[in-house]
């Protein structure tokens, strides 16, 4: 894509922060003209994940929709929204599924608030899980990328070939429930990241109390050794497994962002601390907002290589609770 804006402000995972997201727009020197967010010069780029777990998912919506129709902002789709869409799309008769998302406590438990803070609002519903449907999975211009979790080059290749338009059709979805096809693959790598399997079997219980037999893992690590070396989330491997070395299908299963790649910036996972890039080239928004962490942009105005300066937060403990 080519645009003529002076800049673009690129914000993480809302999920339903709507007054972090209004203090942030306010921040960044957006102010509403006629109901809508906008800057005079600048344009936002939301990362995915408005949905789910927070208190205001239906403002949230509505101002970042608003944003996207008026022409002011941009917004990749995320796993939370694309969930969102598999947990209400129903199955194909005589596939055995009655919907594309199983419907188990786990998954009601995760998408719980949205589902709670819609249901009195079924045509509300009904219009964002369309506009949901037409959200591009990542965006590529002239100087940069924006993806919700992973840039793997290889999959959007066969993705734009076999969908040159890029519309998530009927087909697509239910194509994408089906585990092990291009378009489950292209959807979990995308909107989830690369992630491996515990050795030896293994499974560890997550701070949420979930038993995990996978783990997730950084898709730019050079020259990894340990286990240690790729894990990219906020459970902390078992000691024993971080230390242990990885072996010749663990390397054939990860990839790798070049540093000589475009400047990348993905949301997903779940970070802490003081903002800042992960590489020269990628950078990750997703400061943990709902867990009263930060709410973060990274003002990109064309540099090649990322800067900590350039990062831009609401503080949602501080801003809101004191």
């Amino acid at each position: 894509m080519t645009e003529q804006w002076r800049g673009y402000d690129l914000i993480g995972d809302v999920h339903g922060c709507a007054l972090s997201l209004q203090m942030l727009l306010e921040k960044l020197g957006y102010s509403k003209q006629g109901g809508v967010y906008r800057h005079p010069e600048r344009k936002v780029i939301f990362l995915g994940d408005i949905v789910d777990r927070g208190p205001r998912i239906r403002e949230s919506l509505h101002i970042v929709r608003d944003m996207v129709d008026a022409g002011s902002a941009h917004i990749v789709m995320g796993n939370h929204e694309y969930n969102y869409l598999c947990y209400l799309t129903p199955g194909r008769p005589g596939s055995g599924m009655p919907y594309l998302r199983e419907h188990t406590a786990r998954h009601r438990r995760i998408l719980n608030e949205t589902l709670e803070q819609f249901a009195n609002y079924p045509q509300e519903q009904t219009e964002f899980l369309q506009w949901m449907r037409e959200m591009p999975l990542f965006m590529e211009f002239d100087a940069f990328r924006v993806v919700h979790a992973c840039w793997h080059q290889p999959l959007i290749d066969r993705f734009l070939e076999q969908y040159p338009d890029q519309v998530l059709t009927d087909d697509f979805m239910h194509r994408s429930g089906q585990q092990g096809s291009m378009e489950w693959t292209l959807m979990d790598r995308l909107l989830r990241g690369t992630h491996l399997r515990m050795p030896n079997g293994e499974v560890m219980i997550s701070k949420d109390g979930f038993k995990r037999s996978f783990f997730r893992t950084k898709f730019w690590a050079q020259s990894p050794y340990y286990y240690a070396d790729v894990v990219f989330q906020p459970d902390p491997l078992p000691t024993h497994v971080a230390r242990m070395v990885l072996n010749e299908q663990d390397h054939d299963d990860l990839m790798h962002y070049s540093l000589d790649e475009k400047p990348l910036f993905i949301g997903h996972y779940w970070r802490d601390g003081e903002p800042a890039p992960i590489t020269s080239n990628i950078a990750c928004l997703d400061y943990s907002a709902v867990k009263f962490g930060k709410l973060v942009a990274y003002r990109y105005d064309g540099e090649a290589e990322l800067r900590k300066d350039k990062f831009i937060w609401v503080d949602v403990r501080k801003e809101i609770f004191e």
